[in-house]
């Protein structure tokens, strides 16, 4: 699944989604399927949401490869087609490789001169990882 655009003022999902497909998805990502009246149903609890906003919203993230979409009868049902850590995991390694290809060794310094308090067990997968890989290259 490819995401456009990446959104660095944002803060988590809003990164990635605007600010509707962000709870369409945290309310998807918890629950297994739901129809489209069930997640306007669960946003409404926050401020009213238009039935066919929300149809709209959750048939664009169909169209981008990120909800799959099933009849049961007359009724549609969505669901995620990764898990909400499969797609982290995904989207963040993606922006690592462009960065890295972009701008090489830079990106590796400021991520860390970023970290201000070291996970002891971060490091150590990090230098175990540093070892594998010119384990590998030799």
């Amino acid at each position: 699944m490819n995401i456009k655009s990446f959104k660095y003022d944002e803060v988590g999902l809003n990164r990635f989604f605007g600010s509707l497909e962000s709870k369409i998805m945290d309310f998807l990502w918890e629950m297994d399927e739901s129809s489209i009246k069930d997640v306007q149903q669960c946003l409404e609890k926050d401020k009213p949401v238009n039935f066919n906003t929300v149809m709209t919203v959750m048939n664009r993230l169909v169209d981008k490869g990120i909800l799959e979409k099933r009849l049961q009868g007359r009724l549609s049902l969505f669901r995620t087609v990764q898990s909400k850590e499969e797609f982290i995991k995904e989207q963040s390694k993606k922006i690592t490789e462009n960065l890295l290809d972009d701008f090489g060794g830079v990106i590796i310094n400021h991520m860390i001169d970023s970290l201000s308090e070291v996970d002891q067990t971060l490091l150590s997968k990090l230098e175990e990882k540093i070892k594998q890989l010119k384990k590998d290259s030799l």
